[in-house]
Formats: structure tokens, sequence, C-alpha cells
């Protein structure tokens, strides 16, 4: 059996290698990873404990490579991200994509593959992603990027990521295409399948749930109760449901819970309309609304005690007085789940900030999602073994890559790399 050597740069606890060797193993292969390097000591305690193998530290103190066949590397994504401040390449993060490019020119693999966030093909209109094909190239690299959502590969996640591919001093075609995927986890039709995806069974949330997890997952009687008074007792309508503080839709907020003192129907109804008034430009063009005078709030609320219940809403803490314009107190990270999964569609995207806040309805139970259920959102098999404290693992998790994409655009790259260049 042929043996293919590779390096894992930024590995995280190791989901990059885990594809990749996957894909490897099944087309006949056998991995070899001569070098790992990821620089956060919990990462690489898990990683030490699935391949028994210690990362190297950071990598600016790694003075050259090994000669090897592919390079494999998921680069920070912070000064990318649309959640980040996406400095680019003037955030110091931005600029560790440069030490990659440093230990390529200390020994050049046949073939690379990277992977970021979707932000980094808009960011900076697109001259951040330009810099990285330029380098690249000047290196004897071709270079294709696609933005694939986990989603079409098998797991119920709807994640977008941009992965990046290349082969010295070739040129392969590819047939993967670029697929976003579902507009959202609501839109999501498990029974349809993406013109561009791959032979995968369509998969959905209920398909990677727990049987029997711990009760430490169940939400508190407290927060439950809340829930089923506001829903009349019919808690299936949780599925999808979002708890969020500033926005409406298909919301439920912490002033119809009571969470802080329960309201009134009018001052249920008052807080409901001020955060979707509050969004018209005619108050401004802030993406999640204005401060707004009480004057402002009287033009779209009729109601002659409208100053006695601001005053009643400002008392509990539903909102606040800042110069005087009312602002609603931004309380979502005091909700236990931030957002409940609908089980027949497919997960939000994980995320490493609140990946220990998604919850869902399942066999009678109100509860978060476990370590374990996160981690078959990503496809790691449960022979995977996670950070001990669940906080880390999440967080992990949230950080990490989705197998079965890595899985399939590790073969693509192999098959069209293995015939020609004789690996």
């Amino acid at each position: 059996m042929k043996t293919v050597k590779f390096i894992d740069l930024f590995a995280g606890i190791g989901g990059l290698r885990l594809g990749f060797e996957q894909a490897l193993q099944s087309l006949g292969f056998t991995p070899d990873c001569l070098l790992s390097s990821e620089i956060d000591k919990e990462a690489r305690q898990v990683y030490e404990a699935n391949f028994s193998e210690t990362p190297k530290g950071d990598i600016q103190t790694i003075t050259s490579l090994p000669a090897h066949d592919i390079l494999l590397a998921g680069f920070p994504c912070q000064s990318f991200s649309y959640a980040g401040k996406k400095a680019g390449f003037g955030d110091t993060r931005g600029t560790l994509f440069f030490e990659i490019l440093r230990l390529i020119d200390s020994q050049k693999p046949k073939a690379f593959i990277f992977e970021n966030v979707r932000g980094l093909v808009s960011h900076d209109q697109g001259k951040t992603l330009n810099t990285i094909r330029k380098k690249m190239q000047e290196r004897g690299y071709s270079f294709d990027l696609f933005l694939l959502n986990s989603s079409n590969y098998g797991v119920p996640q709807n994640r977008v990521r941009a992965y990046m591919m290349g082969v010295f001093n070739q040129t392969p075609h590819f047939k993967l295409v670029s697929d976003l995927g579902a507009k959202d986890s609501h839109s999501y039709d498990s029974g349809q399948l993406s013109l561009f995806s791959v032979s995968k069974p369509p998969c959905k949330v209920r398909d990677i749930l727990e049987d029997n997890p711990h009760q430490h997952y169940d939400c508190s009687a407290e927060f439950t109760t809340a829930l089923q008074r506001f829903l009349e007792g019919d808690l299936e309508k949780l599925h999808g449901v979002r708890l969020i503080d500033y926005r409406g839709g298909n919301s439920i907020h912490s002033w119809e819970l009571g969470l802080r003192g329960d309201c009134t129907s009018e001052e249920i109804d008052l807080m409901n309309r001020f955060i979707t008034k509050r969004r018209n430009k005619v108050f401004g063009q802030h993406q999640d609304g204005k401060l707004l005078t009480q004057a402002q709030i009287a033009s779209f609320y009729k109601n002659p005690n409208l100053g006695k219940l601001l005053a009643s809403l400002v008392d509990k803490n539903y909102l606040q007085v800042i110069e005087d314009k009312y602002k609603p107190v931004a309380g979502n990270f005091s909700f236990e789940v931030y957002k409940f999964l609908d089980p027949d569609k497919i997960s939000v995207t994980l995320v490493a900030s609140d990946a220990n806040r998604l919850g869902v309805y399942h066999r009678g139970r109100v509860r978060r999602i476990t370590p374990r259920e996160a981690a078959r959102l990503q496809g790691f098999p449960d022979s995977f073994q996670l950070h001990p404290n669940e906080t880390k693992a999440y967080r992990q998790l949230g950080n990490s890559v989705t197998i079965p994409v890595v899985k399939a655009i590790a073969q693509e790259l192999l098959e069209n790399l293995i015939p020609a260049a004789k690996i």
C-alpha cells in the first residue's frame, strides 16, 4: 500500500487531518503525518488523545518542514470572519498566512488544502483573497476556492466555509462546484439535495440526537416552566425558535417569559412593537435599530399610559434609558438556550462562542445539545475523544471543520494528483 506524507498546520483538534486520512484510506493509501502544529494547549491535548501525537506549538518557532506530499492548514479565521473585526492582513492573526508561505518555501509540497471562513472571499473587496491566490501562484501552484455547505455532505448543519486547493506545476480539473446550500436552517428541505452535492443521504438534526443523554443537559425547571406557560403547554412549538431580545420573527423574548419579572399584556405588546419598529428606516439605518425617544415610540404605540409602561419596563430591566432615549437591554446571553433546533431540519452554524447554548425539544425533554451531538454535527465519529471539560469541548467543536466535507475535497484532490504526481 502506497504512503502519502503530509503536514498538518494550525491543526486544532485534528479535523482536517481526520477528514484527509479518511480520504486516503478510502482510496487505498496509508497516511503518514510527519509534523503537526497547534498553538492552543487544550487543542493539543485532544489531538494527542486521538492521534497519539503531540503537535508542535507556535508555528513561528518551526524553522522548516520535512519533505512531504500535501500540506493541510486551517489558518486562523478570526481576522477574516464576519463576526470579527475583519482586519485581514492588517491583523497579526491574518499575517500568520505568511508563516505558511515561509514554510512552503522551505519545502514545497505537491499540493495543499487550506480552510477558512466564507468572509475571506469578500474581505477588503476581495483583496485579501487575491493576495493569497497570488502568493500561491507565484510559487507555482494552481489555486481553486470552493464555498461548500456542510449540509450537502451528510451532516445536518448549515455551515458554509471556504476551501482552497492547489497542485504544484499542474492545472487540475476539479468536479467540485461552490454551493452555499440553504439560505437558512428553516428553509432547508431534507427531502431535496443540492444539485452540486455529493451522493450522501439527506440528514436532519433528529439523526444525530442521543437517545437518553444525562439529565445534566436538561434546562432548568424555572426556564422550562416559563416556556410551557408562554407556549400554553405545546412545547413542540419550540422547534426552530430563537430566544433573542432585539429581533422579532420566530423568536421568544425575555419579557414574554417574565425572566426579569412578569409583564402585563400591554407591556409585552409594547416591547414587541418597539423591537420591530425601531428598525424602521425612518428612525435611522442601524441594523439592529435605533434608540428611540418616548415621542418616537408614541408614533407607533398609542396608549395614554405609555409613560407608566415605559417606566415599569425600565424598572424590570427590560429597557434602559440613555440620554432620554430607550433601548432594549441585550440579555441574550442570559437565556439558557439561544436557539432550539428543529429535529426535522438542519442546525444553524455551530460556533465556538455559544455552541453550548443550542437546544432541542426531544422525547419530552427541553435541553441543550450535548458535546457528542455537537461533534456529530461536525461529522466526528463517536470514537473521537472530546475534551473532558465540556465547555472547552463545545468551543473546540465550534472552531473545527466538518469531517465529511474535508474527506470529499481531499478525495477530489487526490484523484487529480495521484495519477499525475505518482505519489
